[in-house]
């Protein structure tokens, strides 16, 4: 999933007509892309909040809000990078056997956008007003407060031979990277995995929204392994906001 960061070649003063012309037209299309890259999707809405359930302990998730349904998978009570508490999104709410509460929630890894059911007594509930949507072939990423959207970024999306995945996903944990690291200066791990690669670098071909620090990428391109790639502040905007459980929805 990473790249060398390209070299960039000096350019010459513009000391004629015709160089001060065309280093007017550059600088126009520069600020029509930053402008692109900050500015609102004016009259985009979203759901203002989303339910979130951090566990206080291990527990087992379930096919249906009944332990006797078949356990699905075993989920940690924190991630495993930064050792942050596990935060899911809740998308339904039931009774089960003996009146016990349950809430079916998003899970982590694979395969991608799959659910199970919890008892709601292992978890805490809150709320956020945060969600993330990207946009494969706008090669963007909006983000929404309280359901509106209040920022576009433009990003590097993943190469036709190894696409980001699709779905409905949220961030697992945010990681504070160092100076030297690929990606850096922050990622936002999601629960997404790739579609193309079952492992990559020794990890499990997760997805993640990360920084292009060291490892290059041109905004509006499909150039990476699959992760979304942001310029520093962008992610660095998101890495200081954005939360674990905040949903993340990637659409072609």
């Amino acid at each position: 999933m990473l790249s060398p960061l390209p070299l960039i070649p000096a350019v010459a003063p513009a000391t004629t007509p015709l160089c001060r012309t065309l280093l007017a037209v550059g600088l126009a299309i520069a600020l029509v892309l930053t402008a692109v890259a900050t500015a609102p999707a004016a009259g985009r809405v979203a759901p203002a909040i989303q339910e979130l359930a951090t566990l206080s302990h291990d527990t087992g998730a379930f096919q249906a809000p009944d332990p006797s349904s078949g356990r699905v998978t075993e989920l940690s009570d924190v991630r495993p990078i930064t050792a942050e508490r596990t935060v899911l999104p809740i998308i339904g709410h039931a009774a089960g056997p003996r009146g016990l509460r349950w809430v079916e929630v998003l899970l982590p890894g694979r395969p991608n956008g799959h659910t199970g059911w919890i008892r709601r007594r292992a978890t805490t509930e809150s709320i956020t007003r945060w969600r993330l949507t990207i946009s494969l072939s706008m090669r963007t990423v909006t983000v929404f407060y309280a359901g509106r959207a209040v920022r576009t970024l433009l990003a590097v999306v993943g190469k036709p031979s190894t696409p980001t995945p699709t779905g409905r996903f949220f961030v697992e944990e945010t990681v504070a990277m160092g100076p030297q690291q690929s990606g850096a200066p922050y990622a936002l791990a999601l629960s997404a995995r790739s579609d193309a690669l079952r492992e990559f670098d020794g990890g499990p071909g997760q997805i993640a929204l990360h920084g292009v620090e060291n490892i290059g990428g041109i905004p509006g391109t499909a150039a990476s392994h699959g992760c979304i790639r942001l310029a520093t502040p962008g992610i660095t905007w998101l890495a200081a906001r954005v939360p674990p459980g905040v949903p993340v929805m990637i659409v072609r």
